[in-house]
């Protein structure tokens, strides 16, 4: 049984489900998890957990997102994207790059987000493009999002052409809602043309490997290679501490342990690891002693 983080370059076409399900059969095992979908249109990096290491997936959805993007203005859809039913088209004579970018800039931040009709979010156990294509009314439930970058990655542009975007932001924005804001904002609509997402945390696309090629490793009977992340060296989008011994004992059982070297604050989630780098845990804090890096973690997920 293999345990660790598969780094997948997915194409076009495909839902995450599809991959996972594939990458199931190819390694012939079943537990296999996706830390967060994307679009069956969608490329880029989908980070696939195996083995014990499903137990990590909660913790690495949450990291932030870049995708690389292309935008297409002047059309609204009613999926948000250019794949779907064109509902609206106006003129875009006149908009220039300028004009995006100052609209790009306002979007950059803390704000509330309404995913698109069309996506998997789920409410009352049913999801909104389930609602969507059943004619019924998909709840407006906007969301917290952090943008920390959203601008064009070209000099210049012609408004009748799809614009290149890079968009870095917390986990759970939807790219083809930035779009469509931005189209709304601009007065001519936009819809997302295309998305690539390259980069998870402080994981790469380039260091990612297409199903068929771990396919061609496997039936190879070769290493996976480049594209896996074995369990102890996976990184987690948190802080990491250092258990002795006996500080090791007493997690295996679920007892608390008291660290002289903890950066981190109250409520933070915490990886723990070993003297032999061997990641035994994942804690988090439950109380800091004093104004020094003293503090009590509460192992949550033992491994051991």
């Amino acid at each position: 049984m293999r345990d660790g983080l598969l780094l997948i370059d997915k194409s076009d076409g495909p839902t995450s489900h599809d991959v996972v399900a594939a990458c199931r059969k190819i390694l012939r095992q079943k537990k296999i998890g996706h830390c967060g979908t994307l679009d069956p249109a969608a490329t880029g990096l989908l980070l696939l957990t195996v083995g014990k290491a499903t137990r990590l997936t909660r913790f690495l959805i949450r990291a932030g997102k870049v995708y690389a993007g292309v935008a297409r203005f002047g059309v609204v859809t009613d999926t948000w994207d250019t794949t779907g039913v064109v509902e609206e088209e106006k003129p875009v004579d006149g908009l220039d790059l300028d004009q995006v970018r100052r609209v790009m800039e306002s979007m950059h931040g803390d704000g509330m987000q309404m995913p698109p009709r069309y996506s998997a979010k789920k409410v009352g156990g049913k999801k909104h493009y389930e609602r969507a294509r059943a004619g019924e009314p998909v709840p407006d439930d906007k969301k917290p999002v952090t943008i920390y970058e959203l601008a064009p990655t070209v000099d210049s542009w012609d408004p009748h052409d799809g614009l290149p975007f890079v968009l870095s932001c917390t986990s759970g924005t939807y790219a083809r809602s930035v779009v469509h804001e931005i189209g709304q904002e601009l007065g001519c609509g936009g819809a997302l043309e295309s998305l690539r997402r390259t980069h998870i945390g402080k994981l790469s696309l380039d260091d990612a490997i297409t199903v068929d090629e771990l396919r061609r490793r496997i039936d190879g009977d070769e290493e996976i290679g480049a594209g896996w992340i074995p369990f102890d060296e996976i990184p987690l989008p948190f802080g990491v501490v250092a258990a002795d011994a006996q500080q090791e004992r007493r997690i295996a059982h679920g007892q608390s342990v008291l660290f002289r070297d903890l950066d981190g604050r109250e409520g933070d989630w915490m990886k723990i690891i070993n003297r032999r780098h061997e990641l035994i845990a994942v804690g988090s804090v439950i109380e800091r002693i004093g104004t020094g890096n003293v503090g009590v973690v509460q192992p949550k997920v033992v491994f051991q």
